[in-house]
């Protein structure tokens, strides 16, 4: 099949087998895959022009629905931290388009930023991973008579919000109280915009290390709430991206719908069943998931590069 915005031919199923494979391991930690799809439409596909940010954006639009919908079926959907990272991330995204476009649309230049990027989120992802260290920017208590759920196998699954507010975002999971800090997850989501935007992969893939490492919350709880923001921040910049399309001709700026549709059905089913596994995983199998596919794919965007 031929793509003509992308500008390749491939087998449709290889793209679509790809991203369902990559979204079934990723959506455990609250990621789409999306990071990892550019990569592999960059170097094997060999669509490399600026809308390969955009298709990949298209591709969270359609994917990320079904595993949210999985987590919010099992009470593990933090509506108010799911809503304030989407909110704080939506003005990042805007500029990011236009940075990516106008300053980044070479592809060289484009890997050797994506790579410092995922370079620090993955080496602090496994420094705190490795140490359990504790975030400044929440607190963690330990409670009795907390609301509690289980699931079928006598796991403790379900979230149960307190309070949320200008100040501080409270919930409980696992008997367990979390607060969060209103101010410091909105400022980082317009950061993890910005870089998302720019990267093309809706925040997601930065933010859930930053929630598990930063702000010590459980990978479990995280999930949902990213993969929500995620495509809330994609249905965004996927607009934003079809609207500057016109006013660069001589670009290809727009997503290539064919592959996005192919790619998006692939991830659609990959979440999904992702999110229904993801509650037999051990949380620290996760972590490690996310610190493994962050460095690798830094170290190969930076050798690529340079």
């Amino acid at each position: 099949m031929y793509f003509p915005t992308a500008g390749i031919e491939c087998n449709p199923f290889v793209p679509f087998a790809v991203a369902l494979g990559i979204s079934f391991f990723t959506s455990m930690g609250g990621i789409s895959g999306a990071f990892l799809l550019l990569p592999f439409q960059m170097s094997v596909l060999g669509y490399t022009n600026p809308s390969v940010s955009a298709t990949n954006q298209f591709f969270n639009v359609l994917a990320c629905p079904s595993g949210v919908w999985r987590y919010w079926h099992e009470g593990r959907l933090v509506w108010p931290l799911a809503f304030t990272i989407a909110l704080g991330t939506l003005p990042g995204v805007f500029i990011g388009a236009i940075v990516r476009i106008n300053l980044l649309p070479n592809p060289q230049s484009f890997k050797i930023f994506a790579g410092l990027v995922l370079l620090y989120i993955g080496g602090r992802m496994a420094i705190t991973t490795w140490q359990g260290r504790a975030s400044l920017w929440s607190r963690k208590e330990k409670k009795e008579n907390m609301p509690t759920c289980e699931d079928k196998n006598g796991r403790l699954m379900c979230c149960h919000v307190l309070y949320w507010n200008m100040k501080e975002v409270a919930f409980v999971f696992q008997e367990t109280k979390y607060v969060v800090a209103t101010r410091a997850l909105v400022l980082l989501s317009l950061v993890v915009g910005l870089v998302g935007g720019i990267y093309g992969i809706g925040g997601g893939a930065i933010m859930a290390p930053f929630l598990v490492s930063f702000f010590g919350l459980p990978v479990y709880v995280v999930a949902g709430s990213t993969l929500f923001a995620t495509f809330v921040t994609s249905v965004a910049g996927v607009s934003f991206y079809a609207l500057l399309a016109p006013f660069y001709p001589d670009m290809a700026v727009a997503p290539d719908w064919r592959m996005g549709v192919l790619v998006g059905l692939g991830g659609m089913c990959g979440m999904y069943a992702g999110a229904r596994c993801q509650k037999f995983v051990p949380s620290i199998a996760l972590k490690a998931l996310l610190t493994a596919v962050l460095l690798f794919t830094a170290v190969r965007y930076l050798g690529q590069g340079f």
